[in-house]
């Protein structure tokens, strides 16, 4: 490198993974499982694939383990940069990277996209070997047990010994939950935010209006279509109305109001954009259709539905026998998706069934997505969590 190389200061777009903290590029990696794996449902793969991103390192022990599971349109790309050009980091990174509440100084990170997905894991729109088209749906359904074992046998290939923390929300706290239960002896924490126990028959309505939105788009074509179709529109409107159920009423009105685009023609009986939220929401449901896929979302929104730790008349109690782990159950007061009260229940039922169990509630007006956003007082807890010392459950005040 020349002395002029050394001194030129890198442009602002281009040095953004180099802030302090962050844990700058990042390349994902694919674990491939050559051995038949048998979904909940008795269908089968001959093998599948998990794409996969790490943060920090692994101690001696290998049991430094923090698993971040992700949400419905999440993937394995919580943390850093692919590129220094990339307009966004990953989906989590104000949380992840050294000195942050994920300390990739202390805790090795691992987040996977799961199985059935579209980033990478095998899936719907992953190739058939034998007929070298998507597989489309002719995939075996895949239920969060599911996501959760592929996700086992990524560790086991990384020579994982022991999980300090399995974190997650929404979905990825379904898997947080799943995870303490079928592996109670190698996860000691589990922290799982703005989640359920089961959907609500109001939560199961809109993953099937999402549904029909892409399975009456022609397009579909009983989902055999090639990556780059598929029913675009029908995505993009089942995403648009899914994100209404992620925000509340009372960011949306703060943020857009009843604002009117500037190019919103003057006479208002028309059916053209004319409000900045119809502009917002359309963007929200483009944006989407170029990185994920149709199918995927059918299979992920019935895995959520399908989700039962009640099921064939177990109490939350029963379900929650065999855990081990100290558990951290956070509710958002204006989550209306799964509410304070479904998280609080959670909390409650660990409790009851004698298990190290914590409960916090944080005041946002956020919605659902109040875990993701940028919020003090949910980092200052996290560590809390992660790094206190002692195995007594702490009452978290927020």
């Amino acid at each position: 490198m020349t002395d002029d190389q050394e001194n030129v200061t890198p442009a602002p777009e281009t040095a953004r993974h180099l802030a302090p903290g962050d844990v700058g590029l990042v390349t994902p990696r694919d674990f491939v499982h050559r051995e038949a794996f048998t979904f909940r449902s008795g269908q089968t793969l001959p093998g599948f694939t998990l794409r996969y991103e790490t943060y920090g390192g692994l101690n001696a022990a290998r049991d430094n383990v923090i698993v971040i599971c992700h949400a419905l349109s999440g993937d394995h790309h919580c943390a850093g940069w692919h590129t220094p050009q990339d307009r966004k980091p990953g989906w989590w990174n104000n949380l992840i990277g050294a000195g942050k509440a994920v300390d990739t100084r202390r805790f090795f990170v691992v987040c996977a996209n799961v199985l059935g997905g579209c980033q990478g894991s095998s899936g719907p729109s992953s190739l058939n070997a034998e007929t070298g088209r998507p597989h489309g749906t002719t995939f075996p359904f895949v239920t969060i047990r599911d996501m959760v074992r592929a996700q086992k046998l990524l560790l086991d290939h990384l020579g994982v010994t022991g999980v300090h923390a399995v974190v997650g929300g929404s979905m990825g706290g379904m898997q947080a939950l799943q995870f303490a239960i079928e592996y109670p002896r190698l996860v000691r924490r589990v922290l799982a935010m703005a989640t359920t126990g089961r959907e609500s028959a109001q939560a199961i309505a809109f993953n099937e209006v999402g549904r029909q939105a892409i399975m009456q788009d022609p397009a579909w074509n009983r989902g055999d279509y090639q990556r780059d179709g598929g029913p675009r529109v029908g995505l993009a409107i089942a995403r648009m109305m899914a994100h209404i159920t992620y925000v509340s009423d009372a960011s949306m009105d703060r943020k857009f109001g009843r604002r009117k685009k500037d190019t919103a023609a003057p006479e208002a009986y028309t059916f053209d954009l004319q409000f900045e939220v119809e502009s917002y929401l359309r963007h929200q449901g483009q944006s989407f259709i170029n990185r994920f896929d149709a199918n995927s979302y059918l299979y992920i929104t019935r895995a959520l539905d399908q989700f039962d730790l009640e099921e064939g008349g177990l109490t939350l109690e029963q379900a929650f026998a065999p855990v081990e782990a100290e558990t951290l159950v956070v509710g958002f007061t204006s989550d209306w998706l799964f509410p304070p009260a479904q998280n609080r229940r959670l909390a409650l039922a660990l409790l009851r069934a004698g298990k190290r169990a914590s409960y916090a509630e944080l005041a946002t007006d956020l919605g659902h997505d109040s875990f993701l956003l940028e919020s003090e007082d949910l980092y200052a807890l996290v560590r809390a969590f992660l790094e206190r010392e002692g195995t007594e459950p702490v009452n978290y005040e927020i």
